[in-house]
């Protein structure tokens, strides 16, 4: 959590310095929520929700590109309620109830594209690591699920698309898709019924829905096409 504190707090830091702001450089303020999934793990749909919030700067390069570096904490994982859809049921599991906390601190960096002034498309990369993570099969927490002991990795490599909507003056809405590039894990699942086993790998997904309050778009050279 200290970690987390002192990225944001150094991100707001520069991004509200008064020679900053007298160039070209944006600053926002951003929050909202993510709706995850853990692809491999036989838990189907977006189905656990967390927070997502942090600080961005974006650079303009010209009047309709832009660059954003942003620093977030970013909560995802995976849930499948007792009883629910959602779960593989083709191949049955020895357990019904399922719960995945993986909470991260997030640096992404997108180039953006304006289009007929009113909409921002965006693509890029990110780096997350790992800060906080909690798992439970049936109610009962996995204790070997740690940081220290794994079995998750500690990065996590992904790739983004992004749009954004003006909605008034300052403010935006953001809606943003995640997927790792690489696998966050390798399981073994046990189909208990036929005593098969498989292997599969997992890998992140998120959809993040998000409100952005923008700073300095006026003294911005290409802030105004905002």
């Amino acid at each position: 959590m200290k970690l987390i504190i002192r990225i944001i707090l150094f991100s707001l830091f520069v991004l509200l310095l008064p020679e900053v702001k007298a160039q070209r450089i944006m600053g926002a303020l951003i929050g909202g929520m993510n709706t995850t999934n853990v692809q491999g793990d036989d838990v189907f749909g977006f189905k656990k929700f967390g927070l997502n919030a942090g600080a961005a700067a974006i650079m303009p390069f010209s009047d309709k590109w832009s660059i954003t570096l942003e620093t977030s904490y970013t909560q995802k994982g995976s849930y499948h309620k007792e009883g629910g859809r959602g779960m593989n049921y083709q191949e049955r599991h020895d357990y019904n109830q399922y719960k995945l906390i993986l909470n991260y601190v997030e640096v992404p960096v997108l180039v953006h594209y304006e289009d007929r002034k009113w909409i921002r498309v965006g693509a890029g990369f990110s780096y997350a690591r790992l800060v906080e993570v909690k798992e439970w099969e049936d109610h009962i927490r996995i204790a070997t699920t740690t940081l220290a002991n794994g079995p998750y990795s500690l990065n996590d490599y992904s790739a983004l698309l992004d749009l954004v909507f003006p909605i008034y003056q300052q403010l935006k809405f953001n809606f943003r898709y995640t997927f790792s590039l690489a696998m966050i894990r390798e399981r073994e699942y046990q189909n208990v019924s036929a005593g098969q086993e498989k292997i599969r790998k997992q890998y992140n997904q998120t959809l993040s829905f998000r409100l952005m309050w923008v700073f300095n778009e006026k003294s911005s050279r290409y802030g105004r096409r905002w």
